[in-house]
């Protein structure tokens, strides 16, 4: 319980003693906003690490070199726990925006950084609203802002099952020509879900798949790209849970 207490204590400071520097981010951007994205991800990069040090998580990263460097990507992953938004972010090459729930609108220093990282908010009840965050999300890949969205929609609670990933995620890259890069994640649900309010030290496995551009697919993978990224996940998360289930205190299962 003192971890989450801790971790509370830490966002609360963060966002009150980080109202100037939204301040200094809004004047930076007016003039350049390449030096606004970067710098707004340092920021943000710098504060997630204190809260993944805090929480005790620690991360085995396979295959990063996966991740194209000298281009924005679609990233894609599997997704059982808040903190799969903190594990990855602090990973990231590139200013990247993620795509949440339009309910964290109702933070508002916590949206507002988010809105400086780009991030979108998706109105999940309301398909007009919804194809205007894709489109959006499609504008922001061919500025050079790479997007990452969670395919089954929410949180799953049953770690190593998997939801179904949604056709419309994937239109982000066919429209912008951005290739899809995969990520797999292990375990993350034993920092905080699985044993709510308390956050407890916890090793995940982070697994980046090989770039995967839309127009290099079949027809048939095509029409059903939802059930084709699931598919690799699910393949990569049985194979890495075989592997280092027993380090992480997963049954290899």
């Amino acid at each position: 319980m003192i971890r989450f207490i801790l971790v509370v204590l830490f966002v609360v400071l963060f966002l009150v003693l980080s109202i100037p520097l939204m301040l200094a981010e809004w004047i930076i951007g007016k003039f350049n906003m390449d030096v606004k994205n970067r710098s707004s991800l340092a920021i943000v990069n710098w504060a997630f690490r204190c809260v993944l040090r805090i929480a005790g998580a620690k991360a085995i990263v396979l295959e990063e070199e996966n991740v194209p460097k000298d281009t924005p990507v679609l990233y894609v992953a599997n997704h059982r726990s808040y903190f799969d938004i903190l594990l990855t972010y602090v990973r990231v090459p590139r200013p990247t925006g993620y795509v949440s729930k339009k309910e964290m609108l109702s933070w508002p220093l916590l949206s507002q950084w988010m809105k400086n990282l780009h991030c979108l908010f998706l109105d999940r009840d309301n398909v007009k609203e919804g194809l205007k965050t894709i489109l959006s999300a499609i504008e922001k890949e061919k500025n050079g802002i790479s997007i990452c969205i969670f395919p089954e929609g929410t949180r799953n609670k049953e770690e190593g099952s998997f939801l179904p990933f949604h056709d419309g995620s994937f239109k982000i890259a066919e429209k912008s020509g951005v290739p899809v890069v995969p990520i797999t994640l292990l375990n993350t649900a034993a920092i905080f879900e699985d044993h709510l309010p308390k956050i407890r030290p916890a090793t995940v496995v982070i697994h980046y798949g090989k770039p995967v551009f839309m127009a290099d697919l079949t027809k048939e993978d095509r029409k059903n790209v939802g059930a084709y990224f699931q598919r690799i996940i699910s393949e990569t998360y049985a194979q890495d849970r075989e592997i280092y289930g027993e380090q992480i205190g997963l049954s290899a299962k």
